[in-house]
């Protein structure tokens, strides 16, 4: 895909004026790094980032059918959400496959909206819509006109209350308000193991609040320390962790799925979670030099999913789908780097906890 037909965020010319180093990614021009990923990523740990994510769809749901076509569309049970409640769950086939990850969040007793990750969302509203027809209600694809920002690290309530007209929601809990004069979604949800929030806003209100976000002292952030922030955190990535070839269980998402509600794909993800799976998606660290990328082959079976250098702990890390014989936290495996033969050592997920 050329530049040309790459589509822009309406903080386009703001990444640009910041000189973010822009790059194609699932059909967009996004800022991949500012600084450099280690001053990002290190920014989020110890203050407060602010990313532009508004490259994710949303899908908007309402209709007295709702709440039913939502528990024939996800793999959790969203009759659990509270209105104000935000749920992780997973769009899948009917062979169980992963076709997406997905957070849902309940704005009213019949509303619903749906964030889906970029490089699928065109697919995911099919799917919306495909099984929308034997249900009451009504689709709105709300990717164009919304813009979305997540402002992370132990700080970001702080600095987003000092802009807000009301109190923050907690953790998986999403409200309503005010941030720098503009109506938003606050949302107690994050993709970098720390703290924060999401604002889901209009397109009409992005310049308004990045630029409140900056001045107060957040630090912009790109794609690159995003990586790196979920990496540690043993956040998913669709294309690398998750796709149509993995089924949930496998993944480590068994608790995500709720197969009595009957979901698409509900009845291969029983199977598997009866049966177990040939391989388990584990965390590792490097014990000796190097540092394995996706694809990377694991000596005696497996492959890395996703692998960085942490800049946490200075060294290698990644997640790689092993056989159940090498999933033990602590066993020690080798991968192939680039041909030369590295040590790792399993470890469980998430490998960087938050500080209390």
């Amino acid at each position: 895909m050329t530049s040309e037909a790459l589509q822009k965020t309406q903080l386009h010319g703001r990444h640009a004026a910041l000189g973010a180093r822009l790059v194609p990614f699932a059909g967009w021009e996004m800022p991949v790094q500012y600084e450099g990923v280690i001053e990002e990523h290190l920014a989020v740990r110890r203050s407060v980032g602010v990313f532009d994510v508004s490259h994710m769809g949303q899908v908007r749901t309402s209709g007295p059918e709702a709440l039913k076509f939502l528990q024939r569309l996800t793999s959790n049970d969203v009759s659990k959400i509270e209105v104000g409640g935000a749920q992780y769950g997973l769009l899948c086939a009917e062979d169980g496959g992963v076709l997406d990850d997905l957070f849902t969040y309940r704005l009213a007793d019949d509303v619903y909206l749906t964030v889906t990750n970029a490089g699928n969302h065109r697919a995911d509203f099919e799917q919306f819509s495909r099984i929308s027809a034997d249900f009451e209600v009504e689709l709105f694809d709300a990717a164009e006109s919304t813009s979305m920002l997540a402002v992370q690290g132990p700080a970001a309530r702080e600095l987003v209350e000092r802009l807000a007209d009301t109190p923050l929601p907690q953790r998986m809990r999403a409200a309503s308000g005010t941030v720098a004069g503009q109506r938003v979604l606050i949302a107690g949800t994050g993709y970098t193991g720390e703290d924060g929030v999401e604002l889901i806003l209009e397109n009409e209100s992005a310049v308004a609040i990045w630029d409140a976000l900056i001045d107060a002292g957040a630090v912009p952030c790109g794609l690159a320390s995003r990586d790196t922030l979920r990496t540690e955190a043993g956040f998913h990535l669709y294309g690398n962790d998750l796709d149509t070839s993995r089924n949930p269980i496998e993944a480590g998402l068994g608790w995500a799925c709720h197969e009595q509600t009957g979901f698409v794909g509900s009845e291969a993800v029983a199977a598997a979670r009866a049966n177990g799976t040939d391989q388990r998606l584990m965390a590792f660290v490097m014990t000796g030099p190097g540092i394995a990328r996706a694809g990377s082959g694991v000596v005696g079976g497996g492959t890395v999913s996703s692998g960085t250098h942490s800049p946490s702990f200075g060294y290698g890390i990644g997640m790689a789908y092993l056989p159940a014989s090498a999933c033990e936290s602590g066993t020690e495996i080798e991968i192939d780097v680039r041909g030369k033969v590295r040590t790792a050592e399993v470890r469980p997920r998430p490998l960087y906890r938050k500080a209390d």
